[in-house]
């Protein structure tokens, strides 16, 4: 699903630089340009961001 439609980008662009180590709105924002633009995007960014680095951490925990 296309989350940022002014970039084009898609909820898995944004999965996939969460996985390749963006941890912040600020470096989604620096890697693919959401929320530079209109800004509507940075809702459902900081969602997918919330629950990926939540699943990062449950992942870890399970390791450790």
């Amino acid at each position: 699903m296309y989350i940022c439609l002014c970039h084009g980008v898609s909820d898995k662009k944004i999965e996939q630089a969460i996985d390749d180590g963006a941890r912040s709105m600020r470096d989604l924002s620096k890697e693919l340009k959401v929320g530079s633009q209109c800004g509507k995007c940075c809702n459902c960014t900081k969602k997918i961001l919330n629950q990926k680095l939540i699943d990062i951490v449950d992942v870890t925990d399970d390791v450790a």
